[in-house]
């Protein structure tokens, strides 16, 4: 075979055996972790985050200290100080969008008056278009199965548009962090939309957006074909962008914000960092998991009403002989909270309006009976230093699905939310001249003397 007919995507049998070996090479005896006390992955042996930063953005609260021990609570997400609980309910009693408002927030430390919001929501409108021909030269000329790699390539590729692109003053970057924020659903839906033209045969829709309306509404105006969309859809994607806006500081995600940041290099960079992070099944793609889940579950559980034949089922997936045979309940649990996920708490109710109005009440059923039945049968099979709570994946998903949002969008839309918090902790960094983020590594190989070539086996 020729170097041009060469197919650069094959694993040969060579690769293979060069894998093993790598992989051998690379195997670390699990005892030195002990030994040397390195906390894996971040974590202590309670899985409890090492603390690598301060930060105003956000907080995350599950514990309460009770004579000087760490008890277990309900969980609580704070944006700037004001609990998550108390911001949605203010949308809510208003019945306004809130995204916006949260993204003014997280960025200015403060809850905007009307004319504040107004003239950062104009603003933000403002900033809703691509340069000229992006659309067709850089998103329609080579479409990705994985949304995810397109935004990236996308926001790389901006890069080339910006002349103050190296510029990382606090107002340069507030800028860039600003046009990301409005342009993340174009570039995620119209890379969805050539993906679905060029790959799946679909018809073609690039709507322009519209600079006067919500960042929900807009998702939807440029996703559907008719650009129709109910009041209470926009409304709970609103809640979804609302709740997936910023996590604390801890996540996979905004850390790698904060640590390519630290290096002094570009936005574009660093935001392509982040969105590498999120892309992960461990971080923003599990909601995706969660649905292919139900989907297996729906096919092999006859009776949604019999929790015994519910309970037989989950106990299979612990067992590894069930969907992906992973041994993972997904959307079950959290690295921080134990009694409750605040975000899962919230979007409960409004998943059950939105179920009602779809007719898929007896779906949303079985998604409660499973969360109730899954932490129980986690729980009274493997040791728990904490509680297991539903997560906000368990229900994003479903949301998602009953938008009709294709499942390729489920994390772009999570990334079109956490942007505003990138963006904050990108500005946070940059302000307090943080030293470069460098943890240290422990070597756990000995040395050993050069041997030469005739001397090798």
């Amino acid at each position: 075979m020729s170097k041009d007919e060469m197919d650069y995507s094959k694993v040969t049998p060579e690769i293979e055996i060069l894998a093993e070996k790598a992989r051998q090479s690379m195997l670390i005896d699990s005892e030195a972790y002990k030994k040397y006390d390195v906390k894996r992955g971040l974590r202590d042996i309670n899985g409890k985050g090492v603390l690598a930063g301060l930060t105003h953005i956000s907080d995350i609260q599950a514990v309460k200290i009770v004579d000087g021990q760490s008890i277990p609570t309900d969980g609580n997400l704070y944006y700037r100080g004001y609990n998550i609980k108390d911001l949605v309910k203010g949308f809510e009693d208003e019945d306004r969008f809130g995204f916006e408002e949260i993204c003014y927030l997280l960025l200015f430390d403060k809850l905007p008056d009307r004319v504040e919001l107004q003239d950062f929501s104009r603003l933000l409108g403002s900033y809703r278009s691509l340069p000229k021909n992006f659309v067709r030269d850089v998103i329609m000329k080579a479409p990705s199965n994985d949304m995810m790699n397109t935004l990236a390539r996308s926001v790389l590729t901006l890069y080339a548009y910006d002349s103050n692109a190296d510029d990382i003053s606090v107002a340069n970057v507030l800028r860039q962090g600003l046009q990301l924020i409005s342009v993340f659903p174009m570039l995620c839906v119209y890379g969805y939309q050539a993906y679905s033209h060029y790959q799946n045969g679909n018809s073609l829709f690039i709507h322009p957006p519209v600079p006067d309306i919500s960042s929900a509404e807009n998702l939807l105006h440029i996703l559907r074909p008719d650009s129709s969309y109910t009041d209470l859809e926009a409304k709970i994607l609103d809640i979804a962008l609302v709740l997936h806006a910023d996590h604390g500081g801890g996540n996979n995600s905004t850390f790698t914000t904060h640590v390519i940041t630290s290096t002094g290099t570009d936005t574009y960079s660093t935001v392509a960092a982040s969105l590498g992070s999120l892309k992960g099944p461990r971080h923003g793609g599990a909601n995706v998991k969660v649905v292919k889940m139900f989907e297996d579950l729906k096919r092999n559980v006859r009776d949604w009403k019999d929790e015994d034949e519910i309970s037989a089922y989950l106990n299979d997936l612990l067992d590894k002989k069930a969907f992906d045979k992973q041994g993972l309940i997904y959307g079950m649990g959290h690295a921080v909270y134990s009694h409750s996920d605040p975000r899962e708490v919230i979007f409960k109710s409004f998943v059950e309006r939105l179920a009602k109005e779809k007719g898929l009440e007896e779906e949303f059923e079985l998604y409660d009976t499973v969360e109730r039945l899954g932490p129980r049968i986690i729980e009274g099979r493997r040791p728990i230093y904490k509680g297991v709570c539903c997560n906000v994946d368990f229900y994003s998903g479903f949301v998602y699905n009953m938008l009709n949002l294709p499942l390729e969008l489920y994390t772009p839309i999570f990334a079109c939310a956490r942007i505003a918090g990138w963006t904050a902790h990108r500005l946070e960094e940059l302000s307090n001249n943080g030293k470069i983020i460098r943890p240290a590594f422990k070597s756990a190989q000995p040395q050993r003397e050069y041997t030469p070539m005739s001397e090798r086996r």
